[in-house]
């Protein structure tokens, strides 16, 4: 197993943050496999969607239409709403796994593995990956 970590900063406001690239680097070489991508947090998760096309937009207002940022959330500390933002990984969840074939991700031509952070009060998030050799 091999496993590193890195900071990405999403900023204050909700995003949507490829790590596509950082995830291809680290497994270019490595064989087959399974790598592993896991925020160790409790309101940000991963997603495979396609990015630039509106679509990390249309996530992020989808989103807010299921998980409306106002006073109904009982967990109430932080910014207005941010109740929402730990309810999300029940719907996000803050990992995946993705093939690697002979060290390239296993990917379909337009998936991108992104970040999905809502909270504007954590602007830096680690991400962690692994790699379980196959």
């Amino acid at each position: 197993m091999k496993t590193t970590t890195f900071e990405v900063h999403s900023g204050n406001r909700p995003a949507v943050v490829d790590l596509s690239a950082k995830c291809a680097a680290f497994v270019a070489e490595l064989g087959d496999g399974l790598l592993n991508v896991f925020v160790p947090h409790a309101t940000a998760g991963v997603a495979i969607i396609e990015t630039g096309s509106g679509s990390d937009d249309d996530l992020l207002a989808s989103l807010d239409d299921l998980l409306p940022t106002d006073d109904r959330w009982r967990h109430r500390h932080g910014s207005p709403g941010h109740g929402r933002d730990h309810v999300l990984p029940a719907y996000i969840a803050p990992s995946i796994a993705i093939p690697v074939i002979e060290g390239r991700l296993g990917l379909g031509t337009w998936q991108s593995i992104c970040l999905v952070d809502p909270n504007g009060d954590n602007p830096t998030r680690t991400v962690r990956l692994t790699f379980l050799t196959g």
